[in-house]
């Protein structure tokens, strides 16, 4: 083995030692002020009764109907919000001027935020799962529609001559150029996507549902029960966690020049 590959090897050890060492060290600091009194229970629990509440809720299966509830939304949604961003990311991406038209459009509908569109989507299409979709298909189809835009406008403007000089057509140079270039950022705003579909879940849900995270720990705030709503929560960031990494291995193994 060379010196080089040894090297990168022990950097990934150390790497990977510090991932996890960091946070469990967190919890072990954050369990011994709590038991010490310094931090208040009753706002932040500790770690051990967070972990038992969390085992209660998997025994109970109230965890894994709220979580089933919320992921059915998120997939859904994230689909068609996913379709969408594409779509327009590519035909704006492509045609400036039909993104010049819908710039200003864009530009004002992009910076409002899920919990504002809630009541409104609640009021067009009712409580029911509709509703709670398309806010999670908005939430989902920003970060797509910019990526999936960035990443054709970033295209060097010199292969595509290059390509025309040779005589391509257009689907050539569209299929052999501009979208290989463009996919390495268009799975960034997926994995974006990712991300706002679960703020908007939670959004929707703490506001119009009977079953979901955002339910849950809407309903722990109001019950004064924070070790639920922590369980809510850390679900929710380990959820996330999870599916980003699939997607930047996904990534990793798909793309191996980036």
């Amino acid at each position: 083995m060379s010196e080089s590959s040894e090297k990168d090897i022990k950097n990934q050890v150390i790497e990977r030692t510090i991932f996890f060492l960091v946070p469990v060290v967190l919890l072990i600091i954050w369990q011994i002020l709590g038991n010490a009194g310094i931090i208040n229970a009753t706002i932040m629990p500790t770690p051990s009764s967070i972990f038992k509440t969390f085992l209660d809720l998997l025994k109970s299966g109230d965890l894994a109907e709220d979580l089933g509830a919320s992921m059915g939304r998120v997939l859904i949604g994230f689909f068609f919000g996913t379709l969408a961003g594409l779509l327009f990311g590519i035909v704006t991406g492509l045609y400036p001027k039909i993104n010049k038209a819908v710039a200003a459009i864009f530009g004002i509908l992009r910076p409002i935020p899920m919990i504002g569109l809630v009541p409104l989507m609640i009021l067009w299409f009712g409580i029911g799962e509709k509703s709670k979709i398309i806010v999670i298909a908005v939430g989902t189809f920003w970060s797509v529609l910019i990526n999936t835009q960035e990443g054709i406008f970033n295209v060097n403007d010199k292969l595509i001559e290059v390509a025309q000089l040779l005589g391509k057509n257009k689907i050539t140079v569209l299929t052999k150029i501009i979208f290989p270039a463009a996919i390495p950022s268009i799975f960034t705003g997926i994995r974006l996507g990712v991300g706002n579909a679960w703020k908007s879940v939670v959004a929707a849900e703490m506001l119009a549902a009977t079953k979901g995270v955002g339910h849950m720990i809407e309903y722990a705030r109001e019950l004064a029960q924070p070790e639920k709503l922590f369980v809510g929560l850390l679900s929710i960031g380990i959820i996330g966690l999870v599916i980003d990494a699939i997607i930047m291995t996904i990534q990793k193994k798909l793309f191996v020049w980036e």
